[in-house]
């Protein structure tokens, strides 16, 4: 399915009159499909594609070791299974270019969106690969293997829209088409008012409790109006921790 096309940052500011609904239209058209999108061009040339291997064939969509896979997947043949079990504490410790810091997920407030988020951290979906998106006050995207900001994993899942005022810095949501139940692979952290102002519309499944201050203020350093970030902020790697 077609995305709606993005605006320019500028003419979007300059028709709708606030940087908030322009940081909104741009996260909105960022799920998985198609986009005529001039930040995911950019990030197209400076970003290589994921490596053949990686996606040649669809994988079968089964819950992946709690250690991590042995071999990296990238596309799946349908939405993960329940892989997380009730009561067991979930966080992910990211290791990207700029550091290291760590999510908690949230499997009461979004138990699709977590149990997703962690299949793939395990089937090591997000190793090496770019945030493509970073606008100051507003949030840091990532999830993308191809850089473009249209790619997935072959598969969507249902929308967990949280209450509204939920958002907070740190918040880790996932990113969507305007459509319903749009989501993929792809998620953002708020960094900024703009972000906390969101609508409620996108699954709130995590919070960042380590390495904000530090890590993620290194990667939110990198962003630019239009989105586009003005050096590569890279994931090396996500662990799933149990406790």
């Amino acid at each position: 399915t077609a995305l709606r096309p993005t605006p320019r940052t500028a003419d979007v500011r300059r028709t709708l009159g606030t940087t908030l609904v322009a940081a909104a239209l741009v996260l909105g058209a960022c799920g998985d499909g198609d986009t005529d999108d001039p930040a995911a061009t950019a990030a197209t040339a400076a970003t290589a594609a994921t490596d053949d291997a990686d996606t040649a064939a669809p994988a079968s969509a089964d819950c992946p070791p709690a250690g991590g896979a042995d071999t990296r997947t990238t596309t799946f043949d349908a939405p993960p299974p329940e892989c997380l079990v009730d009561g067991v504490t979930y966080q992910a410790v990211v290791t990207t270019n700029t550091g290291e810091f760590t999510i908690e997920l949230d499997p009461e407030q979004a138990p699709v969106a977590a149990n997703n988020f962690a299949f793939l951290a395990r089937n090591l979906y997000y190793d090496d690969t770019p945030c493509h998106r970073i606008i100051p006050s507003f949030v840091v995207q990532c999830g993308d293997p191809t850089g473009t900001g249209t790619g997935g994993p072959g598969y969507t899942i249902v929308d967990e829209p949280p209450p509204a005022g939920e958002y907070q810095l740190g918040s880790v949501a996932m990113a969507k088409r305007p459509d319903p139940d749009s989501a993929g692979s792809q998620f953002f952290i708020i960094i900024g008012p703009s972000g906390e102002a969101l609508p409620p519309e996108y699954a709130l499944f995590g919070q960042v409790v380590d390495g904000f201050d530090t890590t993620v203020a290194a990667m939110a350093a990198a962003g630019t109006p239009d989105g586009v970030p003005s050096e590569p902020i890279r994931i090396e790697s996500i662990r799933i921790v149990e406790s």
